[in-house]
């Protein structure tokens, strides 16, 4: 399945936006961060090309604290659980789990039973499961990923760099007729007299050819079908046929945020969605969900808090354009790390030749960084 080697796209000498990256250009910039994940991939009996990703913001506090979070739909054809919760109180105490639509369920049901199973039996919290659609690529009727599958990626999270591509929840997945899955990236920025960390991780499973932009060059639109082939070829230049994908997009960061502002943090990954070619389309999931790690809070809240800090809103504006330029980033990144992959009843989802994204970027004056 692998055709070539892939590369991030700062390692293609490329890059979008104007910020400074943390040192890992990841969500794991962002302190007690961790990711894991588990990848499924078989033959027999069944084309299987999934897994899931799970992204654990609460170090090793699991299940016994809430941070503030928010949340943000661009468009809602698709389903993160726990988001009423998020959206009712700005607060969230549950790992992050990303898979395939196919298995939403059982990664819901997983994380509930999870703090029991590990002799938390006072827990209170909504769990946070939000998925994309790989059918194209899997065969999700064949229900295989399990409960422990969804351990296994929380409980195996790590800090440091992230895998992108095709693992994890991002095995299975395509965006604007490539491979695409996984990515993440994350900026640096100074508000209030201090600096702080952005960090974005992304399922990424939308968007038409035509439309993918990066850092403004209209990419799209000069790799043709006899360049690259796609599942859904067509006329380059014709009017592109409804998009039928999705997009979850997490965002962490360290800046000491209540939920209020990380409903408008959320919004702005949405920036980023835009710049680099979706439109939210009818029957497209665009959810975005953002948290910050500076408050902890305990599950069972009572009485008066004291020592919360929060940031102005003043000085979110740094914080604003950081979420727009890390979730163009990691999204283009899932692309340039996505490798051609062929899966159920022979379709064959093709890699974005970076040869050919490097000679379109210089064409554009965008190559060498």
């Amino acid at each position: 399945m692998h055709n070539s080697l892939r590369a991030r796209l700062r390692d293609l000498g490329l890059s979008v936006g104007t910020l400074p990256t943390g040192p890992l250009n990841a969500i794991t910039d962002v302190a007690g961060v961790k990711v894991g994940h588990v990848t499924l991939q078989a033959d027999h009996p069944h084309t299987i090309r999934t897994g899931v990703t799970a992204i654990v913001p609460f170090g090793d506090t699991l299940w016994q604290q809430s941070i503030f979070a928010g949340f943000d739909r661009y468009n809602g054809f698709g389903e993160v659980t726990g988001s009423h919760w998020i959206a009712e109180t700005g607060l969230l105490a549950s790992p992050i789990v990303l898979t395939s639509a196919f298995s939403i369920g059982v990664a819901r049901d997983a994380l509930l039973a999870m703090p029991f199973r590990h002799g938390v039996e006072d827990r209170w919290h909504q769990p946070c499961a939000g998925e994309t659609y790989d059918g194209v690529l899997n065969d999700g009727l064949a229900a295989p990923l399990e409960r422990h599958h969804i351990e296994s990626a929380i409980l195996e999270a790590t800090g440091g760099p992230v895998a992108e591509g095709a693992v994890g929840g991002g095995t299975g997945m395509m965006s604007f007729e490539f491979k695409s899955g996984i990515g993440t990236s994350s900026r640096r920025v100074s508000s209030a007299g201090q600096t702080w960390n952005v960090g974005v991780l992304v399922q990424s499973n939308f968007g038409n050819r035509r439309h993918l932009t990066i850092d403004g060059v209209p990419v799209g639109r000069s790799i043709g079908y006899d360049i690259t082939d796609s599942p859904q070829r067509r006329d380059i230049n014709e009017a592109p046929e409804e998009t039928k994908g999705s997009i979850v997009m997490v965002v962490a960061t360290d800046a000491p945020l209540i939920g209020s502002q990380l409903n408008r943090i959320a919004r702005r990954a949405g920036i980023g969605l835009s710049r680099v070619g979706g439109f939210g389309n009818n029957r497209s999931g665009d959810f975005t969900i953002a948290f910050s790690t500076a408050n902890r809070m305990p599950l069972q809240q009572h009485g008066i808090f004291t020592g919360l800090a929060m940031l102005g809103n003043e000085d979110l504006n740094p914080l604003f354009v950081a979420a727009a330029e890390a979730s163009e980033e990691a999204i283009v990144n899932s692309l340039t790390m996505g490798h051609t992959m062929t899966g159920v009843r022979g379709t064959t989802v093709h890699e974005i030749p970076l040869d050919v994204l490097q000679r379109i970027m210089a064409d554009h004056g965008k190559y060498p960084l």
